[in-house]
């Protein structure tokens, strides 16, 4: 059994994050290392002793990952991992797609101004890569990503685009269906290119790009059987 890390002992870190995020950090960092396999129960109370917390944190991060699909609750059985596979992806990932398009159209007289923000985010992709950093890919993968919605300035967009937990369900994708990363630094250069150059077909680009995420699932799934 892996065991959870502990909370940390600086008060002021506590401070400046949830106590809730934390838990949440933690439980999706579980899930990750196989510390709990899909159909398994988390045990709340577990969660909590092991946390040294109370109950009301982890109930409120349980709810959390409910809403993401993560995790279901059972009457009468508590939390458990959902059963996640290709056809989540199909249904997440083309919602993913046309938020992103959006987004796209509304920042590109920004982006095209000041693009610093996504090439920050494609020089560290880079060295992640050269690195074979998967887990530094996936982070600053999905924050190239949501540096395009930030820059968007629409505070509806970017919250239903953090709703989808597009970081957490990358992860999973990575590591609990095999799928390679399709999305490279040259990827994400290209559309930071298309960004500067004021191309008007750049929301069509990342939204096909965000696709290409189910179809190497796909790919991966069906090599895998």
């Amino acid at each position: 059994m892996v065991d959870l890390p502990q909370l940390p002992d600086d008060p002021s870190k506590l401070a400046r994050e949830p106590l809730r995020e934390q838990i949440r950090q933690v439980l999706v960092e579980g899930l990750l290392s196989g510390r709990w396999q899909p159909g398994e129960r988390i045990v709340e109370r577990r969660v909590a002793t092991e946390l040294r917390v109370s109950q009301a944190p982890v109930r409120e991060a349980l709810r959390e990952l409910e809403t993401l699909r993560l995790i279901e609750t059972v009457p009468n059985k508590g939390a458990r991992v959902r059963a996640f596979g290709v056809q989540d992806m199909a249904e997440i990932y083309p919602v993913r797609a046309g938020l992103e398009l959006v987004a796209a159209q509304l920042a590109a007289p920004r982006l095209a101004e000041d693009p610093s923000p996504l090439e920050r985010e494609v020089e560290a992709l880079q060295r992640a890569t050269a690195q074979g950093d998967v887990s530094e890919q996936i982070r600053h993968s999905v924050e190239f990503h949501r540096e395009v919605v930030r820059a968007a300035h629409n505070s509806v967009l970017l919250h239903t685009w953090e709703s989808l937990g597009v970081e957490v369900w990358t992860a999973l994708s990575v590591r609990w269906l095999n799928m390679e990363l399709h999305a490279k630094a040259a990827d994400h250069a290209q559309i930071t290119r298309a960004f500067i150059e004021g191309d008007p077909s750049v929301g069509q680009m990342l939204s096909d790009h965000v696709l290409n995420y189910v179809e190497a699932a796909l790919k991966s799934h069906e090599s895998a059987r």
